[in-house]
């Protein structure tokens, strides 16, 4: 992707009231987009935001934005990013957009984009948005100004979708799920979406304020649903982020199961029903335990870089549809164009209910391996200290002394003044020796 003033890898995010994230550039940014999609098809984009307070005042201020430059609105009110990708192409709108910084704490927020067929803006439609903030800022005559109208089956219609996504064979009669909606955009979809297919659930993280997004709740902070499990005896838990687009399991005793198990549940399910294509992509964080169980089902495996538009990009340039990342992001393009939290549960629970086995004894083809990180922070400058040569020597030492049984990984960070170094080995105590050892070397260099 080429560089960009405003977009990163998932949409324009930062702080609210930075240069970026505040009214006047929001509406600026409302009325770019609609002035680059306007004409190419039904004049409609549609507005979904999470339940950040911010979300009221960005809504507002991509609305006046996109009427300025004659483009209907449609308010879809607080709904999962996947939901919004998912009504962008059934309403067949010019493009969706998506209020939200995921996993972020309330006092940031995001936008971002989804085109007509549900996919992220591809980069040159993001290149001709940011093209024309440089332009002033216009408005069509009064009578081709936008209207906007409130979608009140928003949340009806994804629902039906999430039961869709689940084999109709198949219910949840007699399962107990705990379900953590981070108090976020799930809040009044995911407990239904489980209750109708016929699960008792116990609901946590499904009160939002405005403020208490993300906190101490969803897949970023496991610890209350994990107790929940315990307490309540379920037989597993769903722990999704503030977008929805990410998922954490905790099995019946209270373990955590992430992306990587996720992915391999869903795969080797998709195997044994015949309905793999193809392989599936990880990404340069993917555990190396992923990898050698997949290769043991025979299943091929590829890593992109880190970031779930990267995923997308070589499924798509392999014509493989399974992939995501560790941290939960599962995308299964069979089903849905992005990544969906209550959809990947659901495939979870496909799996567990055609094999008559708990979440726990699924993951018996899958060992992890221990994964030791260090972050190193470093003052920015044109260095690039994972090119020095005595870096890249410690890492070849590492590299050597593991062999076949474990994996390196130095790179910088794209959101912070990081270095992040990570080893894999199939003892900790060598993941946390040389993850240690290349550390040590690159924070020498770095306060040189």
């Amino acid at each position: 992707m080429s560089e960009r003033k405003y977009f990163g890898t998932d949409g324009i995010r930062g702080k609210v009231g930075s240069s970026v994230i505040n009214p006047e550039f929001v509406t600026k940014l409302g009325w770019a987009a609609g002035k680059v999609l306007a004409g190419k098809g039904t004049n409609k984009v549609l507005i979904g935001k999470d339940t950040r307070i911010s979300g009221y005042m960005l809504e507002s201020a991509l609305e006046s934005g996109l009427a300025a430059a004659g483009l209907n609105v449609g308010l879809l009110g607080p709904m999962p990013t996947p939901a919004i990708a998912y009504l962008t192409k059934t309403f067949r709108s010019e493009a969706g957009i998506v209020i939200s910084a995921s996993h972020n704490p309330y006092y940031d927020n995001g936008i971002k984009f989804f085109s007509a067929n549900g996919y992220k803006l591809d980069d040159e439609v993001e290149a001709a948005i940011e093209a024309m903030m440089d332009e002033p800022m216009t408005c069509v005559d009064s009578s081709a100004l936008g209207k906007a109208m409130r979608i009140d089956d928003a949340a009806g219609r994804y629902i039906e979708f999430c039961k869709g996504s689940f084999p109709s064979d198949l219910s949840l009669t007699g399962l107990k799920i705990v379900v953590d909606c981070a108090h976020g955009a799930t809040y009044h979809i995911a407990p239904s979406v489980l209750s109708e297919l016929g699960a008792e659930v116990i609901e946590i993280g499904t009160k939002p304020n405005g403020t208490n997004i993300n906190h101490k709740v969803g897949a970023t902070s496991m610890r209350a649903c994990v107790e929940a499990v315990k307490e309540h005896q379920a037989d597993l838990g769903f722990a999704l982020d503030g977008d929805g687009d990410r998922i954490m399991l905790v099995d019946h005793e209270g373990n955590v199961v992430d992306g990587d198990q996720i992915i391999f549940i869903i795969a080797r399910d998709a195997l044994k029903s015949g309905r793999l294509s193809g392989g599936v992509v990880g990404t340069q964080m993917s555990n190396l335990g992923l990898e050698v169980a997949l290769d043991n089902l025979g299943i091929p495996f590829a890593r992109s870089k880190v970031g779930d538009r990267y995923v997308m990009e070589l499924l798509k340039e392999k014509n493989w549809s399974i992939g995501g990342e560790n941290s939960g992001h599962v995308l299964n393009l069979g089903t849905i164009s992005t990544g969906d939290g209550i959809v990947a549960g659901l495939q979870v629970l496909t799996a567990m209910l055609r094999s008559e086995k708990s979440l726990k004894s699924l993951l018996s083809g899958m060992t992890k391996f221990p994964q030791k990180l260090i972050n190193v922070r470093y003052e920015p400058s044109e260095t690039d200290y994972c090119l020095d040569p005595d870096v890249l020597a410690s890492v070849a030492e590492a590299e050597t002394a593991l062999g076949d049984t474990g994996r390196v990984l130095l790179r910088k960070s794209g959101t912070e003044p990081l270095i992040r170094v990570m080893v894999e080995a199939q003892s900790a105590e060598d993941a946390d020796k040389w993850s240690a050892h290349i550390a040590q070397v690159v924070t020498k260099k770095a306060v040189e």
